[in-house]
């Protein structure tokens, strides 16, 4: 497997855990491999690992105890957790083992050793659709992001691929939202990415995705131009419109989408998006200022279910170190299951904080795919689709791709 070799021997542990326990520590150049993966409940997940995280110290954190910093930037975990894991080795500055009361430096390089527990996706396969000698394009499942993110290292598009194809290195040309399925291209080396990269700022390429939103959508082509406004706490954009000629002030980045009816049964409808301009979540806030929001949008549908806490749409955890310890009264039946035999599966870490569950603390299993997808990308002398989901099918056969 390769990694860093880790005894427990280092760590004040009992002479029972340092006898059973010698730990290979994993870090980002370890690649995903197929035995990774458990599939279970309609969920992929992975088999949790040990992993090195490394941070440097930042400015801001300079000068504060190393448990004190742990304590306050990662609040994942409880404070007695980092104590443990200062005094067990497991929090090393600058490679070294350090005391409790240690004051960090800024630059100083800190390894976290954690046994890492990565949420569960859907058990849909990455469809490959084209695999040519400079690009691969594939077919994304809803909620699997596409590249190593936050809580999520195995469990993505390009650690799939290296694990169940052989592919690697992979250049994502573009990325879609964890939630968001559909068309993906990718490059196979850094000069056929850099041509992509020069088209991207160029302004040559169109991309198109449908949604299946609430109510009749109006006939004709609809053009939203509106800017908006992404709230990085909150995980969620805004629309604003307004006159700047009279002094009014818009703190969003302009923004156009264009809109065409497909099809629709009287209670939704399928439409087709042509995102001029690229802004976080566009598309789906551009719909719900039409009035018609992607029909299982929790994020979008209405301001109250917006606010409803743990409800939003693509959450996932941003915490580099490790995922959010939350009242798990929501996650029972996940984790009685993911307990049942999960001996036989992977080893128990005595320190983790998440064990003997299989999924981290904070996953309720209430992820479902936005009813939203890339059909199509197109640039100078190139396109690439990609088919329809069944969701887009309202009472009739879609086809794998019909222009309105």
């Amino acid at each position: 497997m390769g990694g860093r070799r880790l005894s427990c021997s280092h760590c004040r542990e009992t002479k029972d855990d340092r006898e059973r326990m010698e730990i290979v520590w994993q870090t980002p150049a370890n690649p995903p491999e197929p035995h990774d993966y458990i599939i279970r409940n309609g969920r992929r997940f992975v088999r949790p690992y040990h992993f090195e995280f490394i941070s440097h110290v930042k400015n801001r954190w300079a000068g504060k105890t190393i448990v004190d910093l742990f304590t306050e930037e990662f609040k994942g975990r409880p404070r007695d957790y980092y104590v443990k894991a200062v005094n067990s080795g497991r929090i090393q500055v600058d490679g070294e083992l350090v005391h409790a009361s240690y004051v960090v430096r800024s630059s100083q390089k800190i390894s976290h050793f954690v046994h890492r527990h990565e949420p569960p996706v859907l058990t849909e396969d990455v469809l490959i659709l084209q695999n040519e000698a400079d690009v691969l394009t594939v077919c994304k499942p809803a909620s699997v992001p596409v590249h190593p993110c936050g809580q999520y290292r195995k469990n993505t598009v390009v650690g799939i691929l290296q694990a169940e194809h052989g592919l690697a290195p992979l250049f994502p040309v573009h990325r879609l939202d964890r939630l968001v399925s559909g068309l993906l291209i990718f490059a196979k080396n850094a000069d056929k990415a850099e041509q992509f990269r020069q088209q991207i700022e160029a302004g040559l390429l169109q991309k198109e995705y449908i949604a299946k939103v609430v109510g009749i959508f109006p006939e004709g082509e609809q053009v939203v131009d509106a800017n908006v406004n992404y709230n990085a706490r909150e995980g969620r954009s805004s629309v604003e419109v307004g006159d700047q000629s009279i002094g009014k002030h818009l703190k969003g980045k302009p923004a156009c989408t264009k809109f065409t009816r497909i099809s629709t049964n009287g209670n939704y409808s399928v439409v087709l998006c042509k995102p001029v301009t690229g802004r976080t979540h566009q598309i789906r806030v551009h719909l719900q200022y039409t009035g018609h929001p992607i029909a299982n949008d929790m994020l979008y549908l209405s301001e109250d279910v917006a606010r409803s806490p743990g409800r939003s749409a693509d959450r996932a955890a941003s915490d580099m170190y490790e995922p959010p310890e939350t009242d798990s009264s929501n996650n029972d039946h996940y984790a009685k299951d993911n307990a049942t035999h999960s001996d036989e599966e992977f080893s128990i870490d005595p320190m983790c904080t998440n064990c003997p569950n299989l999924a981290p603390k904070g996953y309720d299993g209430d992820d479902e795919g936005l009813w939203l997808r890339c059909v199509q990308y197109s640039g100078p002398g190139w396109s690439y689709e990609c088919p329809y989901p069944d969701w887009a099918c309202l009472g009739g056969s879609l086809g794998k791709k019909i222009k309105p």
